[in-house]
């Protein structure tokens, strides 16, 4: 490991003025710490923002919620605001990592964790995301678990979180916060998809710091949930996933957010499928041609082509569960 300084923020500003200076943020550190380990990361100053206030749960006034930063994934998942108005986000949760792991990140680390390509984590092979220029080993290389979603000629890696998927399922929001102020970005803007700028993940300004993620108010009722397929039950990435919520009145869907995991450089969003389903009423048949739209665009790799089928079977599987059989 490099060497490095560490710096505990005191406050909000005094957190931003070291990010500003170059200084990285910590919380839980599952991800950066491993990260530094292996040499993939060498930041010249850690700055540890754990004493900050971003660590709170709350409904919004307008019927959303609001999760902060800080909340740990094992807080957030537990908390009944959370389980009441959103299940996706509660299952994806749990089905994150390890309890030991969810006990100590972030929610705002979460959506900062950087792709579990083996390529990328070792530091002997070709990585544009880590080495810009020096090529992709991916895509020539064993690909069984990357994307077939959102890739470029300078990168195949996946995005490995649960939760986000969740959020972009949800269209939510980040709440930035600056030394030249607060904003706000939608969540399908804020993690980038590598074009030919791999190196670039996330669309923050220098020094900028996560503050919470919120999600609107959506139509009630609403049912949603997460599904998650992977090659082992317990602390495993997805091959693929789907997170889905439905808003159903009078038999008809009203409206329908999807998107899916373990197959894009980003969490993808699949608003072909949502087209599909609004306005029509709930049947197993819908399902199945729903989640034929999943798929569009996709550019499979040598190993990894059964996703392809995957992601059709894993959206029309969670379809049906959260839309109930007809």
């Amino acid at each position: 490991m490099h060497p490095f300084t560490y710096t505990r923020a005191s406050d909000t500003r005094d957190a931003l003025a070291a990010g500003r200076r170059g200084g990285r943020y910590i919380a839980g550190g599952t991800t950066l710490v491993d990260l530094m380990r292996e040499g993939v990361e060498q930041p010249g100053t850690l700055v540890d923002i754990t004493g900050l206030p971003l660590a709170e749960v709350k409904a919004t006034e307008r019927g959303g919620l609001r999760i902060g930063a800080l909340v740990a994934m094992a807080a957030a998942a537990a908390h009944p605001t959370v389980r009441t108005l959103y299940p996706v986000i509660s299952q994806a949760l749990e089905l994150s990592a390890s309890a030991q792991l969810r006990n100590m990140a972030t929610i705002g680390g979460n959506i900062m964790q950087r792709t579990r390509c083996t390529y990328f984590r070792d530091v002997t092979a070709a990585c544009n995301k880590r080495d810009p220029g020096s090529g992709c080993a991916a895509r020539d290389g064993y690909n069984r678990t990357h994307a077939i979603l959102g890739t470029s000629q300078a990168c195949v890696a996946t995005h490995p979180s649960d939760v986000a998927v969740a959020f972009a399922a949800l269209e939510a929001q980040v709440h930035l916060l600056g030394l030249d102020g607060e904003r706000r970005l939608p969540f399908a803007d804020f993690l980038l998809g590598p074009g030919t700028s791999p190196q670039r993940e996330q669309a923050l300004h220098p020094g900028e710091l996560i503050t919470a993620v919120e999600i609107p108010a959506l139509p009630r009722p609403l049912a949603s949930g997460y599904l998650k397929v992977r090659d082992r039950q317990s602390y495993e990435f997805a091959l693929t996933s789907a997170a889905v919520a439905l808003h159903v009145r009078g038999g008809i869907i009203r409206a329908a957010k999807v998107a899916a995991g373990g197959v894009g450089t980003v969490p993808w969003k699949l608003p072909a499928v949502e087209q599909h389903l609004v306005g029509e009423r709930p049947s197993d048949a819908l399902w199945a041609a729903a989640a034929e739209k999943a798929t569009d665009g996709a550019s499979p790799l040598a190993h990894n082509r059964f996703k392809v089928e995957l992601l059709r079977r894993t959206v029309e599987r969670q379809l049906r569960t959260v839309g109930g059989p007809q």
